[in-house]
C-alpha cells in the first residue's frame, strides 16, 4: 500500500466520522425544531378554538337570558362591541314579531336561524374568510341573535405563539376553499435543498368548523452548521492524532527491530572479527613462542649461564603462551558450537516484506523505486535471523550503491524464484556495479569498495548462509534493471513440508 493509498484511509475514517457525527447533529436540530413547531401548533389551535367556542357561548347566553319584553334605552347587547374587539356588529329579530333582519346583513341570515332552532345551537350564516368576516346566528324566543366577527381581530396577539414579524411559520385558516392568512411566514426558496413541516386541525367550534393550518419551511439555513464544523474539525484533530500515534507506535517499533537486527549484526560480526583475529595471530604466536624456546636452549648451551637472557626470554615465552590462550578461549567463545543457528521452514516472500518494511524510511527518503517480483515458492529451510540479517546487509548495501545516481534512475528489484532444487532470492540494484578487481575479493574479510567500510557484511552473510546450507554469490552479469548494477544471490534449501502459500506478486514498481 503506498502513501496515497494510506491517505486515502484516513480520510474515508474522518469522512465517516465527520459524516455520523454530523448527521446526528442535524438530527437532533430538526428533532427539537419539530418539537417547538408541534408545540406551537398545539398552543395556536387551543387558543383559536376557545376564541371561537367563546362566541358560541356568547350568542347561547343572549339568547338564553334575554328578557320577554325589549328593554328601555340602549339595550345590553350593544355593549358586546365594547367588551370583545372581534366583534363588529350585532344584529337582534324578533322572531315573534316577524322582524327581518337587517338588510345590511348577508341573505343566509335565515337559514342559519332555521338551522340554529333545529340544532340548539349557533350556526354560521356566512364565512367570508378573503375579507376575514364570519357571520354567527343564534335562533331564539322571543328574539334571535346574530354576531358579525373580525377574524384578525380574534387572534389572541398577547398569547399567539408564533411572532408574526420573526417566525417563518406561516398561518392559515380555510373553510369551504376559501383561505384567510393569519400570518405570511418566511417564503421558503425553491431549489433542492428546501421541505416543510405541515400540521392542519379543526377549531373546536360546531358552529365555525374552520381548519388551521400551519407550515414551517425548512432549508439548509436551519441545520447547525457551527456544530458540525467544530465537530468535523474535531474529528479531522483526533484522526490526525491517531494517525500520528500510530505512526509513532510503527516508527518505534521499526526502530526496535533494526536495533535488534544491528545488535545481531554487530555480535555476529565481532565474531567473524574474533575469528579472524584468531586465524590470523595464532600463527605468529606460535611462531614467537617456538623461537623464544629455541632461542633459550641456545643461550642455556652458550654463551654460558646468560641468566638475564634466560631470564627475559622466558617471560616473553611466557606472554606468548597467554596470548595464545586467551585468543583460543576468544574463539572457542565466538563460535558457539552448542548455538548453532535454527533452521526452520521460513516464507521468504514474508521475509523480504518484512526487509523492506524496516527499511521504508529509508527508501523513501533515497527516492528508490522497488520491485518485487515473486513466484509461487515453497518454504526455505533457514533461520529467520540470519535471512533478515543478509537481506538486510544486501539491502542497505545496494542503498548505499546508488547514492551517486540521480533519483529517477535509483530502481531496486528484489526476485524470488526457484534455481534447480534449491529457491533463491535476488537483489539487484542500478548503482554502477562492482569493480573488476573487486569481484575476487568481494567475499574475503576487510576488502570493500567505500571508504567507510568495514569489509565483513558479505563476508558475514556468506558465512550465515553457508552455515545454512546454502550460499550467496555475485550474479556473473547484469541486465536489469536500467544502468546494470550489481545483482546478489542468495540460495536456500527447500524445507521438506508444504508450502505455505504466496501470492503472487504483481510487477510493478512500488513507491515508498
Amino acid at each position: 500500500m503506498n502513501g496515497w493509498q494510506r491517505a486515502a484511509g484516513w480520510v474515508l475514517a474522518w469522512a465517516l466520522a465527520a459524516g455520523c457525527g454530523a448527521a446526528w447533529l442535524a438530527h437532533k436540530r430538526l428533532q427539537s425544531l419539530r418539537e417547538v413547531f408541534d408545540t406551537d401548533a398545539r398552543i395556536a389551535h387551543r387558543l383559536l378554538s376557545q376564541r371561537m367556542v367563546q362566541h358560541d357561548a356568547v350568542l347561547g347566553t343572549l339568547a338564553l337570558l334575554q328578557p320577554r319584553q325589549p328593554a328601555s334605552g340602549q339595550a345590553p347587547w350593544r355593549q358586546l362591541q365594547r367588551l370583545y374587539p372581534q366583534v363588529l356588529d350585532v344584529a337582534r329579530r324578533a322572531a315573534t314579531a316577524g322582524e327581518p333582519w337587517p338588510e345590511t346583513w348577508p341573505p343566509g341570515m335565515a337559514e342559519a336561524e332555521r338551522r340554529s332552532q333545529a340544532s340548539g345551537q349557533a350556526e354560521l350564516a356566512l364565512a367570508d374568510l378573503v375579507r376575514g368576516r364570519l357571520y354567527l346566528v343564534q335562533a331564539g324566543l322571543p328574539a334571535s341573535y346574530a354576531l358579525l366577527l373580525d377574524l384578525r381581530a380574534t387572534i389572541p396577539a398577547d398569547e399567539w405563539p408564533l411572532p408574526p414579524a420573526t417566525s417563518p411559520v406561516r398561518a392559515w385558516l380555510a373553510l369551504g376553499g376559501q383561505e384567510f392568512v393569519i400570518q405570511p411566514g418566511r417564503a421558503a426558496a425553491h431549489g433542492w435543498n428546501t421541505w416543510s413541516w405541515e400540521v392542519s386541525k379543526t377549531l373546536a367550534s360546531p358552529s365555525q368548523p374552520l381548519v388551521l393550518y400551519l407550515r414551517q419551511p425548512l432549508d439548509a439555513t436551519v441545520l447547525p452548521w457551527t456544530a458540525m464544523l467544530g465537530w468535523a474539525l474535531g474529528c479531522a484533530l483526533a484522526v490526525a492524532a491517531l494517525r500520528a500515534l500510530l505512526r509513532q507506535r510503527v516508527a518505534r517499533r521499526r526502530a526496535e527491530q533494526l536495533l535488534q537486527l544491528g545488535q545481531v549484526a554487530r555480535l555476529n560480526t565481532l565474531g567473524e572479527l574474533a575469528a579472524g583475529m584468531a586465524h590470523e595471530l595464532n600463527q605468529p604466536l606460535t611462531a614467537v613462542l617456538s623461537n623464544s624456546q629455541a632461542a633459550r636452549r641456545l643461550l642455556a648451551e652458550d654463551p654460558p649461564e646468560m641468566d638475564a637472557a634466560r631470564q627475559a626470554m622466558g617471560q616473553a615465552a611466557e606472554q606468548a603462551k597467554r596470548a595464545s590462550a586467551v585468543v583460543g578461549r576468544l574463539r572457542r567463545l565466538v563460535e558457539r558450537p552448542g548455538l548453532a543457528p535454527q533452521a526452520e521452514p521460513l516464507d521468504l516472500g514474508q521475509a523480504v516484506a518484512e526487509a523492506l518494511y524496516l527499511l521504508e524510511p529509508e527508501l523513501r527518503r533515497r527516492q528508490v523505486q522497488v520491485m518485487v517480483q515473486a513466484a509461487d515458492l515453497p518454504a526455505a529451510q533457514a533461520d529467520p535471523v540470519a535471512v533478515q540479517q543478509i537481506l538486510h546487509n544486501l539491502l542497505v548495501n545496494a542503498l548505499q550503491a546508488m547514492d551517486e545516481q540521480p533519483p529517477a534512475a535509483r530502481h531496486l528489484r528484489v526476485e524470488l524464484a526457484r534455481r534447480d532444487s534449491r529457491l533463491m532470492v535476488a537483489v539487484h540494484d542500478s548503482g554502477p556495479g562492482v569493480a573488476p578487481e573487486m569481484r575476487q575479493r568481494l567475499f574475503t574479510p576487510f576488502a570493500t569498495g567505500r571508504a567507510q567500510g568495514l569489509g565483513l557484511g558479505l563476508t558475514l552473510s556468506q558465512s550465515l548462509a553457508e552455515s545454512m546450507g546454502g550460499s550467496l554469490e555475485l550474479a556473473a552479469s547484469a541486465a536489469t534493471p536500467p544502468q546494470g548494477g550489481a545483482r546478489f544471490e542468495l540460495l536456500l534449501p527447500a524445507a521438506h513440508g508444504p508450502a505455505p502459500a504466496v501470492p503472487n506478486a504483481p510487477q510493478e514498481p512500488l513507491t515508498p
